[in-house]
């Protein structure tokens, strides 16, 4: 029987539930699945051919079907990439010189000649009124016809897949893993958490649920198959809420709440009085989203069951004015106001998340040296209450708030959703002994709380990579890695591409490059306004994606000038990233004599949904080092840009100064924690790709190698926040 979540645990896991079925002869069939997944940068573990190799020839050729259907739309294969330009990367035109033949083409058509001519006395050509402009003018299959098969190299993509358990095993532990994050999900990841908690609601369940948007995602499953609540806040039942009106957990955007049933009623009602009975100061959390709350009794009737749950009711008049608690962060401003800093930091040990949250202002504020001591003190005192994702998030703050970026040139922000933008820094320092004092405190409690790693194998390439504090720092994809993470470039060719296709309305997406200089300062670009350069070549601009469109840009790395390369995706016109049926952005690398079609999913590095707000996408960065070789600098980030006609020549200013930002905030990284592990470690090795130590051992990599000890523990870029101590 085949189990409906099995895409998912391939996706997640890069592991494929130990298939059953009839036994019989399916090793040719296992070595022909293998093949096909060589062709999409896929294979399968000795372990995994060595069970299909024991099934029926038909039990192996269903799972392959349905295997290769998951891991091509993880490359972004599931989809036909056409160009304009038939020949790309070869034979692409001077911009004025296609331009100019557009026209004469136009001129040639006698339904156009007219309106063409027209517009030349008028001194301008709109290009759209072209009619060979920005439509393929060959089929896929020509596409095809026209490139020779890629040339296999050693430096193509291989990503294994390895036998796992049984299907049901498979997709509890995943359920349990996605539950009992310590670090916010991404947006895929929590619809998936969303799928696996109504599959698993009747299974075991997480003992602690760190992180409120999985457990409001996960008392939906509950509400709706009538298990009991997981509810110890009342912004609890209201993310719940937001939940049943498919909105948003995170309450960072609106939702309209729907009007629930009477059961459903009942039961949040019941869950919010249960609530505010167990500490009536509970209810302070209400004026942080008093307008929801008031939308929310509205919504359950409140008024109806005032008698039946006081508790409840009180929430809804706290939300109306009508009632008044004081909480802590009222508190403490006006102790701030009257200068008891002192007082502040004290308050604020009874709660430690807002403290530590805090301590840049209060250093800042302090008047003396024993105010300061005061606020220190306070930290490394209730420092083992806070959560592990906290500590390491003041640590990364203090990370940059010293040094040669004390100074804070700039300031960058990003929100939940990925938008960015960039102030001046105005704060002043924060005094670097206390500064130094917490960051070495935040240490020692950090490899407390880790766990003994025994032999620890660490990969050279994962030591850059950011740690992922927030799912929200990243997209779902492949080879994609969070915000802030370094990752090296190899190959001679560089090739980035774009796809999307529309959903309701003619939609125009421009994939461009913008080359700066070591002080950010313009070298060139590429776009549909500069089909070629120096550094390569423009694809051709695509303009509506009814059946979708895929634009790319080829970079010879070696000849590229300046020191940064940043791709980016500007919304010309039509559907914004989240409102297309499908976008997505990726990267591939080739060596210099490969050729082949210009998408092939071996060559593929990286492919990330394209899903934020704004108009203009930053997926990432190419950085050339000192010695000239090249890394990957990941930025998910999102421009507000404008409502159309976003195009690079007019962004690049904003991009240049974001970059900056960027490029000079230092993240905390895998090496850091690494760093702590190794304290404790009974050894500590750099893995060089050769055969791994026989005995278990803590791996950390971008990729598990061929073997490891089964007992070993293994962390990749998968489940690299498992690392984020609770």
């Amino acid at each position: 029987m085949v189990h409906p979540l099995e895409s998912l645990v391939v996706r997640h896991t890069r592991r494929l539930p130990v298939p059953s079925g009839p036994l019989g002869d399916g090793a040719a069939a296992a070595r022909q699945f293998d093949v096909a997944l060589m062709s999409v940068g896929f294979k399968l573990s000795a372990d995994l051919l060595r069970h299909l190799a024991a099934l029926s020839e038909e039990t192996v050729l269903d799972i392959a079907g349905r295997t290769l259907d998951t891991v091509r739309a993880m490359t972004g294969d599931h989809v036909r990439h056409n160009t304009y330009f038939i020949d790309f990367p070869d034979k692409v035109p001077d911009t004025h010189e296609f331009w100019q033949r557009c026209v004469a083409q136009a001129l040639a058509d006698d339904t156009t000649r007219e309106a063409t001519l027209g517009q030349l006395r008028a001194g301008a050509v709109d290009l759209l009124t072209l009619p060979s402009y920005g439509t393929y003018q060959h089929t896929y299959a020509d596409l095809l016809a026209a490139h020779d098969e890629l040339i296999a190299s050693a430096g193509d993509r291989v990503t294994v897949l390895r036998l796992g358990g049984a299907p049901q095993e498979e997709v509890g532990a995943l359920y349990l893993a996605l539950a009992t994050s310590t670090t916010p999900l991404g947006d895929e990841d929590l619809l998936d958490l969303g799928v696996l908690a109504r599959h698993c609601v009747d299974g075991p369940q997480p003992g602690t649920i760190a992180v409120r948007e999985n457990r409001a995602v996960i008392n939906r499953a509950r509400i709706e198959a009538g298990a009991e609540l997981l509810l110890d806040t009342v912004t609890d039942v209201l993310r719940l809420a937001c939940a049943l009106s498919d909105g948003d957990v995170t309450l960072t955007t609106p939702t309209r709440l729907r009007s629930p049933s009477r059961r459903v009623r009942r039961a949040l009602l019941a869950g919010l009085d249960a609530v505010v009975a167990s500490s009536r100061a509970k209810l302070a959390d209400v004026a942080a989203h008093r307008e929801a709350f008031k939308r929310l009794g509205e919504r359950l009737h409140a008024h109806e069951y005032r008698a039946r749950w006081p508790h409840a009711a009180d929430v809804f008049a706290v939300a109306r004015g009508e009632s008044r608690v004081s909480g802590i962060d009222g508190r403490v401003e006006e102790l701030l106001a009257a200068g008891d800093v002192t007082g502040a930091a004290r308050l604020l040990t009874a709660a430690p998340g807002k403290l530590f949250r805090s301590l840049d202002r209060l250093l800042r504020v302090c008047a003396t040296q024993d105010e300061r001591d005061a606020v220190a003190e306070a930290a490394e005192r209730v420092a083992p209450q806070v959560a592990g994702r906290v500590l390491l998030s003041v640590r990364e703050h203090l990370h940059n708030r010293g040094g040669q970026h004390a100074d804070g040139r700039s300031r960058v922000f990003v929100n939940r959703r990925g938008q960015a933008w960039v102030t001046e820094d105005t704060r002043a320092a924060v005094p670097a002994a206390e500064r130094d004092r917490l960051a070495r405190a935040l240490d020692a409690e950090l490899s407390r709380r880790l766990p003994q790693p025994g032999h620890l194998l660490i990969d050279p390439a994962a030591l850059d990579v950011a740690l992922p504090l927030s799912g929200r720092a990243t997209t779902a994809g492949l080879g994609v890695l969070p915000r802030g993470s370094l990752s090296p470039v190899s190959g001679e060719l560089l090739r980035f591409f774009v796809y999307w296709k529309q959903a309701h309305h003619t939609t125009d997406y421009d994939l461009s490059a913008l080359l700066l200089d070591a002080e950010y300062q313009t070298v060139a670009w590429l776009s549909y306004t500069a089909l070629a350069e120096l550094e390569g070549t423009h694809s051709g601009d695509i303009t509506a994606a009814p059946d979708g469109a895929s634009e790319f840009i080829d970079l010879r790395l070696g000849a590229a000038r300046g020191t940064y390369i940043v791709p980016q995706v500007n919304i010309f016109a039509g559907e914004g990233f989240e409102e297309t049926e499908e976008s997505f952005f990726g990267f591939m690398t080739r060596d210099g004599d490969q050729g082949g079609r210009p998408f092939d999913p071996r060559t593929v590095r990286a492919k990330s949904d394209l899903r934020g707000p704004g108009r203009v996408a930053l997926p990432l960065a190419f950085i050339r080092d000192a010695d000239g070789g090249w890394h990957a600098k990941w930025l998910h980030l999102y421009l507000r840009g404008n409502p159309s006609a976003n195009r690079v020549e007019a962004n690049r200013v904003s991009v240049a100064t974001l970059l900056r930002g960027i490029v000079e905030r230092r993240p905390l990284t895998v090496r850091h924690l690494t760093d702590l592990l190794a304290d404790r470690a009974t050894a500590t090795t750099l893995w060089d790709g050769t055969t791994p130590p026989s005995e278990p051992v803590t791996y950390i990599g971008l990729e598990r190698p061929d073997g490891l000890h089964p007992d070993s523990r293994v962390f990749t870029p998968e489940n690299l926040r498992d690392m984020i101590p609770a």
